[in-house]
């Protein structure tokens, strides 16, 4: 494909800018030490997270990457899409998912960290043959030049963005009702610039929307629709509960989308950056849309499960954690009858009639 406009203008790119400081910020605004915690509590559920965020996405765009034969470019950007950490936009959706969100900002936090790690090594380990393609195709064309990926300048864009996040927490110590301002405010400016950046995709160029290669576009949607697939079915496998079930799903599905803009411009060049970006635009573009789409299939049937939930929660509040709610015989199906999730304390066993 040959990018003869440019994808990226510089108000989209001081709005993505802007964006991606406003989303860290809230995110960590939202935050405090006891959040952390959270880790603790839920431990199966951040390690299912983990191996589904770190070990099953990687894998998975790897592998469409050679069932599509995508170009060495593209492949790499794929790739990159599938080592990224969670979206902060997930956390929005499991809520309205009816899942559980404190696991989903765990997990969110945890794995955005953990990229710092796990990022270098799994793009060393899985882009290695399209590295040593697109280093081929530059001595052929005599420039004599290697194509490396930049390792260091990943590292620098990942510690740049948790930057805010330290500033958010910094705010939240000091004033949580301006850090609840900034975290709201936050929210709604992202969604606002995510609307505008893919709106502008769409208006601006139709015309390589057209020429892109269909396998282009199955390959930046399916590596969403995998996540959200194998985050629910492996965390099903381990027998967490419906909430777990679909913020793991969400999380490990949303891949966060401003950060692969971040590493391409800050980390590649000339002529694969645009080859990069516009795979890494289509799949942010594609998966607000599938987003959507299964958290309102997941808020539909996840209904009777969450107000479970919610009304065993506010017994805890009431009369203690160590209260156990009771329901009448045959009222809850066997997926949640014994689900230790459906109080505050993960400890509890909910058995019927006890």
């Amino acid at each position: 494909m040959e990018f003869t406009t440019q994808l990226l203008y510089p108000v989209d790119q001081i709005l993505l800018a802007v964006m991606i400081f406003s989303i860290m910020f809230g995110m960590g605004s939202s935050l405090t030490v006891d959040d952390f915690k959270t880790v603790a509590r839920y431990p199966r559920g951040i390690l299912i997270g983990f191996l589904s965020q770190f070990g099953l996405m990687p894998f998975f765009a790897y592998g469409l990457a050679i069932f599509f034969n995508l170009p060495p470019a593209y492949a790499i950007s794929l790739i990159l899409i599938g080592c990224l950490p969670g979206g902060t936009t997930s956390n929005m959706f499991a809520y309205f998912a009816r899942g559980s969100v404190a696991l989903s900002i765990a997990m969110t936090t945890a794995s955005t960290v953990m990229a710092l790690l796990m990022m270098p090594i799994l793009l060393e380990f899985y882009t290695a043959g399209f590295v040593s393609e697109i280093s081929a195709e530059l001595q052929t064309s005599g420039t004599g030049v290697e194509f490396v990926i930049p390792t260091g300048n990943i590292i620098g864009s990942l510690v740049l963005v948790l930057v805010p996040v330290m500033m958010g927490m910094f705010l939240r110590h000091k004033s949580p009702a301006w850090a609840k301002t900034a975290e709201d405010t936050a929210g709604f400016m992202g969604i606002i610039v995510i609307i505008y950046l893919i709106g502008t995709v769409f208006v601006r160029h139709t015309g390589l929307m057209l020429q892109t290669p269909y396998d282009i576009y199955l390959s930046a949607i399916s590596v969403g629709l995998l996540g959200f697939l194998f985050g629910y079915w492996m965390s099903r496998l381990f027998k967490l509960s419906p909430i777990f079930q679909r913020a793991i799903s969400l999380e490990t599905g949303i891949q966060n989308g401003p950060i692969a803009f971040a590493i391409i411009l800050l980390s590649f060049s000339e002529p694969y950056q645009s080859q990069m970006l516009w795979l890494a635009i289509l799949y942010s573009s594609f998966i607000v849309i599938s987003s959507s789409f299964i958290t309102l299939y997941y808020r539909k049937v996840g209904k009777f499960d969450f107000e479970v939930f919610q009304n065993t929660t506010i017994h805890n509040r009431l009369f203690g954690e160590d209260y156990v709610s009771k329901y009448p015989e045959g009222y809850l199906p066997d997926r949640i009858k014994e689900d230790p999730s459906q109080g505050s304390n993960p400890g509890q066993i909910r058995s019927v009639g006890k």
